[in-house]
Parts: structure tokens; C-alpha cells; sequence
């Protein structure tokens, strides 16, 4: 559900090996990525993903497989409120998949694209958490996030950037700098919207923030959930906060998802008080 900046992954992905290389010596091969364990635990009817550790990465209603069951992934789908014909929506972190197999389902028209580093996560994902095989509109991408978002070809390209990059420490985004944040919003229409999940009660939420807010003109925060998760919304022009068109659009929402929608834009309005004040 949540990690630090200098995770396993991010680590093994920016070293070669140990020592130094001198002129004479052939270049060594780059090190193999080294990835916490993939594990499962179940209850009541939830099947959760963990990296080793008992933090909660995604989880799925076993007889619901398709459903969002983490509010605070649920949340993750707040950019509804703004944007309800996407052409095409990402997500960097793929977890149990729960973002993508409901985006695949929900937008028939779009392009849903999902981004993973760890190979044993989309296997695991397949296998036991029912991830859709890829399609023309389904693609499933085993790569560096931070790759992905700096490729030129995929600027202005997402209409929807759903951001969760955590891994097995759980304690703030691997991910957090201006210049990630920055190619973010490159990769986003010109109405783009990006969700992160950060985590509130830690020092990398006031990083992630500031660096949020140097590359897109407006961020807004959804209140905490679970223990401590905190959706935060980016967008690259300002955001239309009419609350009575808001409420409007909530309730489309909840009547064709039975997602909590209406909290969405009570979060959203208390936020915006909170600011004015």
C-alpha cells in the first residue's frame, strides 16, 4: 500500500555492481533487479497482497474480483468527478490490479495501460488476483515507472494518471522528486488527471507535495483512510470545483459503480473550505 525513496527496487535498479571498474577490465554485467518476496494472505473472503512484509499492497473480494476493496483505491478513481469518457488511463504500480481490471471493465472505449517493475507481481496478478490476458485495449508493462513517464511518445497522451508506487518498506512513494512529478504531468492531456496515494503520517508527504505542486497548477487532497493513506488529485489546469455539479456527478457515479463517490466531493469541499480559512 505504501514505501521510501531508497526502496530494494529503486536501489537495484540504479547500481551496477559492487567495486570499481578500471580501464583494463571488462565492463561488468548490470546487476539483476533484487525484488522483496511476492506473498498472499486471505481472510474473510479477501485475498491481499503483501511484499514480505504485513503490509498491504492490493487486495481482492474473492467472489468480486473486478470490484476496487481498499477505500483508499477507491478513491484513486476520483478523477471521475472531472473527466467520464477517458481515451486513456495509466497506472504505475500494478499491485492486485484492482485499478486496472476496473478501469478495463468500467471504460469500454478507453486505453487502459498498467506499469510494473517487479515480473512477479504481474505473474501473481494473473494467476491468482483474475487480471484480464492483454488485448488492443489492455497493456500490461514491465518496466521502470520513471521510464515510462519520461518517454516523449506518451506526452500528452493519459487522461488519467493513477499513481501508486510503494514497495515492501511501505513508507512514502518510491518515486517522489519534481522531475518524476514534472514528466507525470508531460504524460497528461491537456484536462489530464493524476491520483497518488501517499501516505500522511510520514516526512514524505510534505516532499511529495511540493514537488506535486511545482509541476501541476492545482493539487488537492481527499482525507486520510486506513492507516494513514492519503489521495492526493493533480491536475495541469485548474479543476472546475462547482460542488452542486460535483454532488451531481457523485451520484451518477455511485448508481453505475456503487462507488462512494458523494465522499469524494465532501472530501474534496471540506478541503476547499479548509484553504479559504
Amino acid at each position: 500500500m505504501l514505501i521510501k525513496r531508497k526502496s530494494i527496487e529503486a536501489q537495484a535498479n540504479r547500481k551496477a555492481g559492487p567495486g570499481k571498474q578500471t580501464s583494463a577490465a571488462a565492463p561488468k554485467p548490470p546487476r539483476k533487479p533484487r525484488y522483496a518476496p511476492v506473498t498472499l494472505s486471505e481472510e474473510n473472503g479477501v485475498r491481499f497482497l503483501h511484499f514480505g512484509t504485513e503490509w498491504i499492497q492490493g487486495a481482492m473480494r474473492i467472489r468480486k474480483p473486478d470490484w476496487i476493496e481498499l477505500e483508499y483505491a477507491q478513491q484513486m478513481m476520483s478523477w471521475m468527478l472531472f473527466n467520464d469518457q477517458p481515451r486513456h488511463i495509466a497506472q504505475l504500480g500494478l499491485g492486485t490490479g484492482a485499478l486496472t481490471k476496473f478501469c478495463y471493465r468500467k471504460f469500454e472505449q478507453a486505453r487502459v495501460t498498467a506499469v510494473e517493475l517487479n515480473p512477479s507481481v504481474i505473474a501473481i496478478c494473473r494467476s491468482m488476483f483474475k487480471l484480464p490476458p492483454e488485448d488492443d485495449r489492455l497493456s500490461v508493462l514491465e518496466m521502470d515507472a520513471m521510464d515510462f513517464v519520461t518517454d516523449s511518445a506518451r506526452h500528452g497522451t493519459i487522461d488519467a494518471l493513477q499513481v501508486d508506487l510503494y514497495d515492501a518498506t511501505a513508507r512514502g512513494p518510491v518515486l517522489d522528486t519534481p522531475e518524476f512529478y514534472e514528466a507525470c504531468a508531460a504524460c497528461l492531456s491537456e484536462q489530464g488527471i493524476m491520483t497518488v496515494n501517499l501516505f500522511g503520517d510520514h516526512p514524505s508527504y510534505a516532499k511529495n507535495l511540493k514537488a506535486m505542486r511545482y509541476a501541476f497548477r492545482q493539487v488537492l487532497c481527499l482525507p486520510e483512510v486506513h492507516q494513514g493513506n492519503v489521495i492526493a488529485i493533480a491536475a495541469r489546469e485548474a479543476l472546475p470545483l462547482d460542488f452542486q455539479l460535483l454532488y451531481e456527478r457523485a451520484a451518477e457515479i455511485a448508481e453505475t459503480t456503487k462507488l462512494p463517490a458523494k465522499s469524494w466531493v465532501n472530501g474534496l469541499k471540506a478541503w476547499h473550505l479548509g484553504q479559504s480559512s
